[in-house]
Parts: structure tokens; sequence; C-alpha cells
């Protein structure tokens, strides 16, 4: 959103991030989610010493509520919004995000739509913006 230069397949782990400290971040993620304490201290420490205490505090404060928010919309069944499904149909179909479960609580997207959809995606990063400042507000 800033503009710097990310390769998005980093989130499934098949590239580097391009985002400072992306392996240390990444290995972070992936010992809290498989909740092994080892791991955990051991990530927590090179995240603190590639980023400093308040990257790390920050980190983990995202991943916190990253994992609150989805679960809470996994347990409740929450379809992507149209406008977010329309905008994001590349990005997901590129990280292979259609292929979980939950993916299937969004319907597909009409051929018009998809169209649509692709004729905006190089405006996506702003008309996201958009619509997250409209939902803020």
């Amino acid at each position: 959103m800033d503009g710097a230069e990310v390769d998005l397949a980093a989130v499934t782990g098949t590239a580097a991030s391009g985002v400072e400290g992306g392996e240390a971040l990444t290995a972070f993620v992936d010992a809290v989610m498989t909740r092994d304490e080892v791991a955990i201290t051991d990530a927590r420490g090179k995240v603190e010493a590639q980023l400093g205490a308040p990257a790390l505090i920050d980190a983990a404060a995202v991943l916190a509520n990253f994992q609150r928010m989805v679960r809470i919309a996994d347990a409740t069944g929450i379809p992507l919004d149209a406008p977010v499904q329309l905008l994001t149909q590349d990005i997901r179909e590129d990280l292979g995000i259609n292929a979980f479960g939950s993916a299937g609580r969004s319907p597909a997207l009409s051929w018009p739509k998809r169209i649509l959809g692709r004729l905006l995606a190089p405006f996506a990063p702003k008309l996201l913006k958009r619509i997250a400042r409209k939902r803020s507000n």
C-alpha cells in the first residue's frame, strides 16, 4: 500500500517477501501457528534482534488480531464482501487462497464480474484503500 515492492507469494512460503525482517517474521508466525514453545521463543528472539522490541510487540499484536478476526469470520461463516472479492480475485488465485475451505463461503464470481475484476486489477490498491477508509468512518 505504501508503494514498496513485495512478493505476496511469501504469504504461502514460496518466495522471499522483500519485507525487512521478513524471514524472521515468517518464522515467528509459523512458530505461533504450530504452538511450539521452543520455536516461539527462538523466533521471538530473532524478530527482536533484527527489528527491535517495538517491532516484536507490533508483530505479536498483528498476529493475535489476525487470528481473532479469522476465527470470528470462520466461526460465523462470513463471506468476502463483493467489492473485495472482485478486486482480489487475481491475488487469491495466485496464492491458492481459493483452495481453503472457508473460501467456499463466498459465492463464485460471474464471468462479467471476473472480467470487470481483471479490468480493475491495476487500480485495486487505491480502490481497496478507499473501501477501507469508508469502513473505518
